[in-house]
Parts: C-alpha cells; structure tokens; sequence
C-alpha cells in the first residue's frame, strides 16, 4: 500500500505577491547600485538638453563632445584623482659583495 501526501501548493495571489516584493527589490538595488561616482573623470560636458556627462580626461576631449551640439565644460567637483605611486628609493650598498 502506497500513501502518497500532497504538499499545500501555495495560492496565486502569494505568489505574486513575493513576485512583486522580488521585482521591487532588485529595481531598488540597481538603481542605488549606479551613483555620481561611477564615472570619475575630471572633466564633465553639460549639454543643453540637461544632461550632463563627466567621463572626459581632458578640456579638449569635452569640448570637442560638445561642439555642433550645444553645452559647455567645466570641471567634476567630485573628482578626486588617484594617489600616485610611490618609488622606494634604492638601497645603499653596504660595500661588501
């Protein structure tokens, strides 16, 4: 003799409801998860549209992106360059070899 025991299925109406909770989640994770920061470049362009992009290394890089479509350059205020590397200097010999 065989028993076989049904497991409760879970209602639809839940289902969509940890659906949603899940969608929710993952929508407010990308959208925190890409901030001002993500492009560090000392230059921005500020297009006329309104939108701005700070992704150029140099002055000219930006205004050559703007040129023919309108906006204007000027420095990312949040830029923060990365520390140099540092050289140790050589060693003195201590005269033995």
């Amino acid at each position: 003799m065989r028993y076989y025991f049904s497991t409760p299925r879970p209602s639809p109406k839940l289902l969509r409801s940890l659906l949603l909770f899940a969608l929710s989640l993952f929508a407010a994770w990308a959208a925190t998860g890409t901030s001002a920061h993500a492009q560090d470049y000392p230059w921005c362009a500020n297009y006329t549209k309104g939108s701005t992009s700070c992704s150029f290394v140099t002055f000219e890089q930006c205004m050559a992106d703007v040129s023919g479509i309108g906006g204007f350059c000027e420095r990312n205020t949040s830029y923060h360059p990365a520390a140099a590397p540092t050289r140790q200097k050589p060693r003195a010999s201590s005269g033995v070899n």
